[in-house]
């Protein structure tokens, strides 16, 4: 797939991975880097890709400028800034550095549908009940534009991290769950590895080629 000229990509990689015990992203999957995964599919979508992690020289190996997160103690709030503030061009899709199964098409369809929105987000099902379906917003999986900087601005200034408090302020798209599942109906793009169950689950299912 062609990448798409006019993006940038950035791979979240500042978590402490305090339930893995160690560096996950760096942990191998199938004999890879976990984080390798998540490279490869950014740069088969954008043109530009960068890795905002602090004091990991480990990450240079993967031919990806390596940028320190400018905010380390505001979460993904932080690096997204962070990201925004680095990249070239105006649309940016960020990913977390753990999500070993995402899927290219599914981000060139995202890509596709961004260019008339701030953000362009992944919204997920999370339960059903009486007061209707409650919603996942996939924030490390989403395309933001450069157009949101004073909005974080205003909320790190506030001294809130939350990355959807910002969204009233921006014109926000989101993708549903239903048009999602038709490009990835297992959803295994958002699966993310934070723990050592998890982390051997993804091995497994990429050993046997299962989620591929």
């Amino acid at each position: 797939m062609s990448r798409s000229s006019g993006l940038s990509a950035a791979i979240l990689a500042g978590g402490q991975s305090r339930r893995m015990g160690e560096d996950k992203a760096l942990l191998e999957v199938d004999g890879r880097p976990m984080i390798e995964y998540v490279i490869n599919a950014a740069k088969s979508v954008a043109d530009e890709t960068i890795i905002v992690a602090t004091d990991r020289p480990e990450y240079e190996q993967f031919e990806c400028r390596v940028v320190p997160d400018r905010l380390p103690k505001s979460g993904s709030l932080g690096g997204i800034y962070t990201a925004l503030s680095e990249v070239k061009h105006d649309r940016c899709l960020v990913l977390a550095c753990d999500m070993p199964f995402v899927n290219v098409k599914l981000l060139q369809h995202m890509i596709d549908r961004s260019s008339d929105y701030d953000v362009l987000i992944p919204s997920l099902d999370a339960e059903r009940s009486d007061q209707g379906v409650a919603e996942t917003l996939e924030t490390l999986h989403a395309i933001y534009s450069k157009s949101c900087l004073p909005a974080i601005q205003r909320q790190l200034d506030a001294g809130v991290y939350k990355v959807v408090g910002f969204f009233t302020e921006v014109n926000v798209q989101k993708v549903p769950q239903e048009e999602v599942a038709e490009i990835d109906s297992q959803l295994l793009s958002f699966f993310n590895t934070n723990t050592p169950e998890e982390f051997e689950w993804a091995k497994q299912q990429l050993a046997s080629g299962s989620a591929r």
